[in-house]
């Protein structure tokens, strides 16, 4: 399956899974994806992720978070940047998610990292989605 957008496929698999209350789903692998999943895991936002190979596919395992009345870590996640229109940011112009009670998943030169990291580490580049 050849997709134009596999991001927006990543986050939309995730909040389909959240609001069927799934404990897990399974996403084609890709190191960009594999790299947010890293960023929703260390900053709790899903319980953990890994790398399967199933079928002779490669294919990232996440396993969500609920918490102890069974609601999601996750409220909701939104692509920003899109392949039709790309969303870039200076150092100083990344803002806040939710009033600082979100994440914003940015690809700068130094890697994929949050929004807070960038602004911390000087950088800008491509907002790639915001999650809170």
């Amino acid at each position: 399956m050849n997709l134009t957008d596999p991001v927006a496929d990543f986050l939309t698999r995730i909040r389909n899974s959240i609001r069927a209350r799934h404990q897990k789903l399974d996403v084609p692998a890709s190191k960009l994806k594999s790299e947010i999943a890293r960023i929703l895991k260390d900053e709790g936002y899903i319980a953990n992720f890994k790398a399967v190979e199933e079928n002779g596919q490669k294919v990232i395992r996440v396993y969500l978070k609920y918490g102890p009345n069974n609601e999601a870590a996750i409220r909701d996640l939104q692509r920003v940047s899109r392949p039709g229109c790309r969303v870039y940011v200076g150092r100083d112009e990344i803002r806040r998610v939710q009033g600082g009670l979100g994440i914003s998943i940015m690809t700068t030169p130094k890697g994929v990292m949050t929004g807070r990291q960038a602004r911390r580490e000087g950088v800008g580049g491509e907002i790639l989605c915001e999650v809170w």
